[in-house]
């Protein structure tokens, strides 16, 4: 009896452990759409680009078609875009989003599309900005965070 006992343990165990861990990546996708267009906003600081960063891996690939080619993956990946990301804080007067489409693949990741409009002043030319477009990320999960983000334009 208790090797039956054992053995139906055995078997429940990894199924239980995988059901505890599993992450509804709907509300995922919805989670780190709200955080990211959070950093755009014209008032973002550092609590809303920490907030999001913290949906990242520690080696989290970035790749942005046509401008970002290299899809690396780095050990110091999200440090690379706490850099890339902070000097860009603040540059809007204006943003505003709206999320078009989520499409969700199994358990590995999920795509946003969106359409924003943005205006500002760059930050490095100090010249006047305004912009509108349709983006769509593409977002690869590993171990519940963001590993790997795709970026492209309609």
């Amino acid at each position: 009896m208790k090797l039956l006992f054992t053995l139906a343990l055995l078997l429940v165990t990894p199924f239980s452990v995988y059901a505890e861990k599993s992450l509804d990546l709907k509300m995922f996708a919805q989670h780190y759409y709200t955080t990211m267009t959070a950093t755009q906003a014209p008032n973002a600081g550092a609590k809303e680009l920490e907030t999001y960063l913290a949906l990242l891996t520690d080696d989290v690939g970035s790749q942005h078609i046509p401008y970002q080619l290299d899809d690396s993956r780095t050990p110091d990946g999200k440090k690379q875009m706490r850099k890339g990301m902070s000097f860009y804080l603040g540059a809007h007067t204006l943003y505003e989003s709206e999320l078009l489409n989520t499409f969700i693949f199994n358990d590995s990741g999920f795509a946003i599309r969106y359409k924003n409009h943005a205006k500002g002043i760059h930050p490095q030319s100090k010249q006047p900005i305004e912009y509108t477009s349709v983006m769509m990320e593409v977002i690869e999960m590993e171990n519940g965070k963001v590993a790997m983000i795709r970026k492209y334009h309609e």
